[in-house]
């Protein structure tokens, strides 16, 4: 069937509403509409499912019996999670990611649909967008609204000189412009909207009071408001991150990843045949293959995952969570490592020979920001290995949010020395050895350890 046709993929969702609708049962909004296959075989052929687009267009085709089967024995009880303590600061913090994941969106789609004024380049050369500076204003907002300014201390990655230079006039009014866009929307996630439409200088005033340097002791926030910012102007995969550390440890992890969708068969799939289909599907029924948040809280042994809020309907908390874990596989030839895109801050070169040594055979997943984080905690993949290049000093706001989140998914990640990440130090990772390591199980993670100590004095990092 040709991918022009709206209504067939509306047909596909809607009956995944009628059969959750007639069961009366409570399921995620956004369940896959394929079983899921093994996780050797992550990139399916859509022949493998009991139904597929054919050739040409049947609208009033009907769908199998083991295709209504699967609805019914796929929808996922949720067991009311033990938030405990921080359960208001977890909250929060996702609705506001949520939040930020959906101003994304629209900044990315305009970001594709036309040619695009408002991409800066950094000191590093990395793209900064609107998206950047309105994360940030959002964000720094929702955050001091429900906790009040003297208890919000944040550490974030944009700097507010470089937005309020004489030649960003039109920047600055596009992002004030976005932020008042997404801070309308609070209502519907149970949040306080301005009374009036945010000024210039108080959009500026909400990003500067991102100007902690973090430390060892007391509590702020961490935030990276467009990780994988080259992913995002090109239509790829990026994340919103954000984190809660309390005496120099993470104790709460958000990732917003608007294009890693909820079902990982959809990986099979580009980002822009997934954005076609999403723009035929149903508003009304959502999409299957749109992205997702991700969160945990330290000490509670779990991870969680919700759909990707539609805009327009109300947020009722938590949103159709279902519990993660990282995957069980532990052989290093069964076993998906992922390294980061660029090769700038990373050395490719280093990571392939170690995988080579400890048997990982599948070719890596390079992924743009924190989403390999994402992956590994909900079992995509097995392993995330980053040696940065000499001189390149990694940031807290790269890894708070994922280190929460995979750990108590039940992963591991250290240091290439098997020590825990410090996030004490200011806003960088000081006293790393060698190199970041994040495994889905102990096993795979003391075997790349060794391998990196028998490889490492022959390296040239």
């Amino acid at each position: 069937m040709s991918i022009s046709c709206p209504n067939f993929a509306s047909q596909i969702l809607r009956s995944h509403a009628s059969l959750i609708a007639r069961k009366n049962i409570y399921a995620p909004q956004d369940v896959g509409i394929f079983p899921s296959p093994s996780h050797t075989n992550l990139r399916p052929t859509l022949s493998n499912y009991p139904f597929v687009f054919p050739s040409s267009c049947n609208c009033n085709q009907t769908f199998s019996s083991t295709t209504e089967d699967y609805y019914r024995n796929s929808a996922l009880e949720f067991d009311d999670m033990d938030l405990g303590k921080y359960s208001k600061e977890l909250e929060v913090a996702v609705k506001a990611v949520q939040m930020a994941s959906l101003l994304c969106q629209r900044v990315q789609e305009s970001l594709l649909s036309r040619s695009n004024d408002h991409v800066q380049s950094k000191d590093d050369n990395s793209p900064v967008t609107v998206a950047d500076w309105s994360v940030q204003a959002t964000v720094s907002w929702v955050l001091t609204e429900a906790f009040g300014s003297k208890n919000v201390s944040i550490v974030a990655e944009e700097d507010v000189q470089a937005l309020s230079k004489a030649d960003t006039v039109g920047l600055l009014e596009a992002v004030v412009k976005t932020v008042n866009e997404s801070l309308a929307e609070a209502p519907c996630f149970g949040l306080s909207a301005p009374s009036s439409g945010l000024s210039a200088s108080e959009v500026l005033e909400a990003i500067s009071r991102c100007n902690s340097t973090g430390g060892p002791s007391g509590r702020f926030w961490v935030l990276d408001p467009v990780d994988g910012t080259l992913g995002f102007v090109r239509g790829d995969q990026y994340a919103i991150a954000l984190a809660l550390v309390e005496n120099g440890e993470p104790v709460l992890g958000v990732l917003g990843c608007p294009n890693y969708p909820m079902e990982k068969e959809w990986l099979s799939y580009s980002n822009g045949y997934r954005r076609m289909l999403s723009k035929l599907a149903s508003p009304a029924l959502g999409f299957p293959g749109k992205g997702c948040i991700i969160y945990a809280r330290k000490g509670s042994g779990k991870a969680w995952m919700q759909p990707l809020h539609q805009k327009d309907k109300k947020f009722i908390w938590p949103n159709s969570a279902r519990e993660i874990r990282v995957s069980t596989i532990d052989n290093p030839a069964l076993a998906t490592f992922c390294e980061p895109v660029e090769k700038a801050n990373s050395s490719h070169s280093f990571t392939a020979g170690v995988a080579h040594s400890v048997g990982l055979r599948n070719q890596p997943l390079r992924v743009y920001s924190m989403v390999k984080y994402a992956a590994i905690a909900r079992g995509d993949a097995e392993v995330f290995m980053k040696f940065a290049r000499a001189g390149y000093k990694e940031k807290i706001w790269d890894h708070a949010a994922g280190v929460v989140i995979i750990q108590e998914a039940g992963g591991v990640v250290t240091d290439a020395g098997g020590h825990p990440l410090c996030f004490s130090r200011g806003m960088y990772l000081e006293n790393l050895d060698r190199g970041i390591i994040a495994c889905s199980g102990a096993s795979l993670h003391e075997k790349i350890l060794g391998a990196v100590d028998a490889s490492w004095n022959s390296s040239s990092l």
